[in-house]
């Protein structure tokens, strides 16, 4: 299947209006507006191909419209929460002096990976319109639950964790079997999606682009896990339970016996 360069282009362009709250405050560009450009863009997916999208492509499109409700909701409920206000206040302090020109390079950056995130979705939408196989389809859509279901119950049980005893780490639940499971979840999900699309990639362009927005969030999860990891320590190194934990607890994927990232380097953001 040849990438749909049209409907593409109209997915940046929603992408750019869905994500331009972030001007105003730079946060939004990688919380509420990645939430939003993900929704919008399943739905117009929908719009666009209602006619032919049914089975599992459709269930894809679902899949992409409940992550990004979820996650929207989830933001919008943690930013109401009194202790996150000072988290928040910190967050603009440091990006109270950005450039109009950093504003702008952020914009058009997080559009585009929004866009290719969701490439794989028109993919599927436009090959199973066109007639021609899906067959990676239902084995993606599956990756997509589970990554939705890891990442949907890591943010409850940390958020009821939290709500209890403010001044702890949370290793509860799926905490147990990794540090940052929502992270995990998050990187589960999008492998899914890139899954589902297989099938349809029939260009160079389509497996070149794609996989570049895969591994990019892949890397922006383990940089987010690093510096969640570097912020632990300073608020909690000094506990033995915190020691043991971090001793015994892989980081970011479960099994995998990888205990930090702090010796990682992440030259993106």
């Amino acid at each position: 299947m040849s990438i749909p360069w049209g409907f593409v282009a109209l997915s940046l362009l929603l992408c750019l209006v869905v994500s331009a709250p972030g001007l105003k405050r730079v946060y939004y560009f990688v919380s509420l507006c990645y939430a939003g450009a993900i929704t919008a863009q399943a739905v117009l997916i929908w719009i666009v191909h209602h006619d032919t999208a049914s089975g599992f492509t459709l269930l894809m499109l679902v899949l992409l419209m409940l992550y990004g409700v979820r996650l929207g909701g989830f933001l919008l409920r943690r930013a109401s929460l009194p202790p996150y206000a000072q988290v928040l206040a910190s967050v603009e302090q440091r990006t109270a002096g950005m450039t109009d020109r950093q504003k702008l390079m952020i914009w058009g950056g997080v559009s585009v990976l929004y866009t290719l995130l969701a490439l794989p979705a028109w993919l599927a939408a436009s090959a199973q319109a066109a007639g021609e196989s899906t067959m990676s389809v239902p084995l993606g859509v599956l990756v997509m639950i589970a990554g939705l279901v890891i990442e949907a119950v890591a943010d409850w049980q940390k958020s009821s964790f939290k709500a209890a005893q403010p001044t702890q780490f949370c290793d509860i639940g799926l905490y147990r079997m990794v540090r940052f499971p929502n992270y995990f979840g998050e990187m589960v999900f999008w492998l899914g999606v890139w899954i589902a699309g297989i099938s349809a990639y029939g260009t160079v362009a389509a497996w070149l682009l794609t996989t570049l927005a895969l591994v990019y969030m892949v890397l922006l999860m383990v940089g987010a896990a690093r510096s969640l990891e570097l912020k632990q320590d300073e608020r909690y190194g000094e506990q033995p339970r915190y020691q043991e934990f971090v001793r015994t607890v892989p980081v970011l994927v479960p099994k995998l016996p990888v205990y930090s990232l702090r010796a990682i380097k992440i030259p993106i953001r």
